[in-house]
């Protein structure tokens, strides 16, 4: 407490504010298992309300951020004590009116709305889930304290049954508080300074994208009975003889009461094609005979294929007292010092870098952005992309899993640049919980191949060796079926952390950050750096960010730094580099930085947003994704056997250079 106490040089209420601010965040930080959070679904047994929709909001004074918590504005409606406007949830809350405070607020906002809730369900139980509140959350039902969350990202819940009216209006009030500090997934700093007006806040932090905060994912009430399954955890295996092995293990919240359990799965079409009657354990394994494996993006004709699984709790009293469904798919993983490989085919990765960004929304879930943006790495002919840097929404992952494309995951953990003295416990339990509450919720999912505990740590630091020791062996209890990376920039000969992952992923923009502008100090760099991870850890290795800012319609010959020349550049001679890799036999992949431009921190060195993306901000392909689309499908051609390239990839041009008849993508 007395680091941060020194870290956060401010007085009076600002003093106050942040000091009970963060010894909540400490309370909360102990390390701890997460249970349940099944996602929402309807069955017939359970209903699922949503809250989606116009919110009351407010700012607190941005000097005093416990204002509201010290005179208990959830005691009643909002309005009575601070002026409200009407803000859409799920959304961030900074881009969507004119106001540069709002853009820029640091501390704590308010939300808040009213639901009913029918009479019958009195005789259930009700819980209230969060997708997620960025960055920490406390929540209050008809002016009752229900429930408290750190961590933007990543959901939570709380069963509210004994707070609610039931047959009448309820209220709903969330307090959420976006400051980061030194022990926060991500880092941040807040430091005071004197404005024009008086004093104001300043929170720093390094990380290459804007800190967007609010109710960010879908609100929902979902009801069980008051005997329910709980969890389910779902992990897969295929014999010699094509059969798929589905282990299952299923919680209920009461052994004592349930007695037994019938497990289905259907195929695509529905039909019935494994069964197993579960007594006393609650766990087991189905076997499906012939099984269809899921496989990635252009590596089978029918790639993310899912089954759906049927649960069907009963005790000594009801059958079927509650029935839950979920979809999954069967896939094996394995890793070598030179392979990664999926259902034993070896798995060259190529694809890119991905913030849930858009104009407006900022990081708001917004179906139409996934799918448009599902359609375009479909059409680019991706088979992976990265979730930078922070876990992505549940519904992206449905995505990916029905599409067939693969997922890094990575947790909240961007500590680039940050100013650290040293790796500190609290840290580390705050990155420990981090970790766990990501594998808990998107461990059953198929198109999550592999986890990321950090970009861009300072890993050359006093206590890197210690921490992320104890980090990664954490990250392989909680789930040793997949392999643990990290994005590196550190040097080979500094970095204390690459020892201890599976697969080492290193960033480095060659031409860009580095030599700017020289495009022919770019081959050799990649080709050598690479070779001397490898050589040190004897581990495959993948190049995870790489590219150029580009502003779109910018044209230079020759080539200039932020034109699509100059983007176009860059990625080819990188091409050639990762080429010559693949020859080597331990190179694995590669992820163009970024999907899309993002939002950043305003800058001398950028205009509007950062311009990294092949594609646009609202999703528009720049000259670069052309190029980037013609290499991902002629790479799934030589490597994966995909023969049906698009018939618009090679344009006619003349007679000399006539394309070859192709299917339609």
């Amino acid at each position: 407490m007395a680091n941060n106490a020194k870290m956060i040089k401010s007085k009076g209420k600002f003093a106050i504010g942040m000091f009970l601010i963060i010894l909540v965040k400490l309370v909360y930080s102990q390390e701890s298992r997460t249970e349940g959070l099944l996602y929402p679904r309807e069955s017939e047994t359970r209903e699922v309300l949503s809250l989606d929709g116009m919110w009351n909001f407010a700012k607190s004074n941005p000097i005093n951020s416990t204002e509201g918590l010290l005179e208990k504005w959830f005691e009643d409606d909002l309005e009575e004590s601070v002026n409200v406007e009407r803000i859409p949830v799920p959304s961030s809350f900074n881009d969507l009116d004119t106001d540069v405070l709002t853009r820029d607020h640091i501390g704590s906002v308010w939300y808040e709305r009213k639901f009913f809730v029918p009479i019958y369900w009195q005789s259930l139980r009700v819980v209230l889930r969060f997708g997620s509140v960025h960055y920490e959350a406390n929540v209050w039902i008809n002016g009752g304290h229900v429930t408290q969350h750190s961590f933007g990202h990543l959901p939570f819940e709380v069963d509210i049954s004994e707070n609610l009216n039931f047959g009448n209006e309820n209220r709903i009030t969330v307090l959420c508080n976006n400051t980061l500090t030194l022990s926060t997934i991500p880092q941040g700093q807040i430091s005071q300074s004197t404005g024009d007006n008086g004093m104001i806040n300043i929170q720093q932090y390094s990380f290459d994208f804007f800190n967007y905060a609010g109710i960010h994912r879908s609100v929902h009430l979902y009801t069980t009975p008051k005997t329910y399954i709980r969890d389910v955890n779902i992990d897969t295996t295929v014999d010699e003889d094509g059969h798929g092995h589905v282990n299952f293990e299923i919680t209920s919240n009461d052994n004592s009461v349930a007695k037994s359990v019938n497990v289905n799965i259907y195929d695509k079409d529905l039909s019935l094609v494994a069964s197993q009657f579960v007594n006393g354990g609650m766990r087991g394994v189905a076997i499906i005979n012939n099984v269809r494996k899921w496989w990635p993006y252009l590596m089978d004709s029918d790639p993310g294929y899912l089954y759906t699984i049927e649960l069907r709790l009963s005790t000594e009293s009801k059958e079927d007292i509650d029935i839950y469904r979920m979809k999954f798919g069967v896939r094996t993983l394995k890793w070598t010092n030179t392979q990664f490989l999926i259902n034993d085919r070896p798995i060259y990765f190529r694809g890119m870098g991905l913030h849930e960004d858009s104009d407006f929304r900022g990081r708001g879930l917004d179906f139409a952005i996934l799918t448009r943006d599902f359609a375009l790495m479909r059409w680019i002919g991706a088979n992976v992309y990265r979730t930078t840097h922070y876990p992505h929404s549940e519904e992206s992952m449905q995505f990916a899993d029905e599409y067939g494309i693969m997922i890094i995951d990575e947790c909240g953990m961007v500590q680039t640049n940050v100013d650290t003295q040293s790796y500190t416990d609290e840290l580390l339990r705050n990155h420990k919980s981090n970790m766990e509450q990501l594998i808990h919720r998107d461990r059953s999912h198929p198109s999550v191949v592999m986890w990321s505990i950090s970009n861009e740590p300072k890993s050359e630091q006093t206590g890197t060796d210690d921490y992320f020791n104890d980090l990664v062996t954490y990250t392989k209890q909680l789930d040793s079926s997949r392999p643990v990376t990290a994005s590196i920039t550190t040097n080979v000969e500094q970095d204390q952390l690459a020892k201890y992952l599976d697969v080492l992923s290193f960033n480095r923009f060659n031409g860009w950050n580095t030599n700017t502008g020289r495009l022919d100090m770019i081959i050799n760099n990649v080709v050598n750096e690479a070779r001397q991870w490898h050589e040190r850890h004897l581990k495959p290795v993948i190049l995870s960010e790489y590219g150029a800012e580009t502003l779109q319609g910018l044209h230079l010959s020759p080539a200039f730094v932020f034109s699509e020349e100059y983007q176009m550049s860059i990625l080819s001679k990188h091409f050639e580099a990762f080429d010559k890799l693949r020859g080597l036999g331990f190179f694995i992949g590669e992820f163009v930085h970024n999907f899309s431009d993002f939002n950043a921190a305003q800058s001398i060195y950028r205009v509007g947003a950062s311009k990294k993306g092949i594609f646009t901000r609202n999703r528009q392909p720049k000259t670069a994704a052309h190029l980037v689309r013609k290499r991902y499908f002629d790479l799934a051609a030589e490597i994966d056997d995909f023969s049906d390239r698009p018939l618009r990839l090679y344009p006619y041009i003349s007679r000399s250079r006539r394309p070859q008849p192709r299917k339609g993508l």
